[in-house]
């Protein structure tokens, strides 16, 4: 398993909002950017929108940051596509048998390791803004095909 698409997908559709502030933005320029379906790119421009990061206006061409890439951290993104709810990057089987003292004791036993490691992972998110991933594109490459 792994953390959904949707992470990636935002971060991309964000830089890609930043870089291309002056050109038109729909979500069939951004959709061959991501190589995906434009249902794609809107289904993630709505969770983006409601968590007031872009702009999207219906019916007009052309979607816009709300907010400074400075001010965005890769957290925010994270929250705002849903990647996992809180506390549950991990899950943990919950019927574990009771006769056994494995099963009895794994929930116990793991819990607060899983949490450890989820908050370690957010906590490394929360430093990283998009202007660092921005600034990372750019020392690369700056045009798109």
């Amino acid at each position: 398993m792994t953390i959904s698409s949707r992470f990636s997908v935002a971060i991309h559709v964000l830089s890609l909002l930043e870089l291309n502030k002056d050109g038109v933005n729909t979500s069939e320029f951004i959709a061959d950017s991501v190589n995906t379906n434009p249902v794609v790119i809107r289904r993630i421009m709505g969770m983006l929108n409601k968590a007031g990061m872009v702009k999207v206006r219906s019916g007009v061409a052309g979607t816009k940051l709300l907010r400074p890439v400075s001010e965005i951290t890769l957290l925010d993104i994270y929250r705002a596509v849903q990647v996992v709810e809180e506390d549950a990057l991990f899950s943990i089987h919950d019927k574990p048998n009771p006769k056994c003292p494995v099963g009895r004791n794994i929930q116990s036993s793991i819990e607060p390791i899983f949490s450890s490691a989820q908050a370690a992972l957010e906590l490394t998110l929360e430093r990283v803004t998009l202007q660092d991933i921005v600034n990372s594109i750019q020392e690369t490459d700056t045009k798109c095909e």
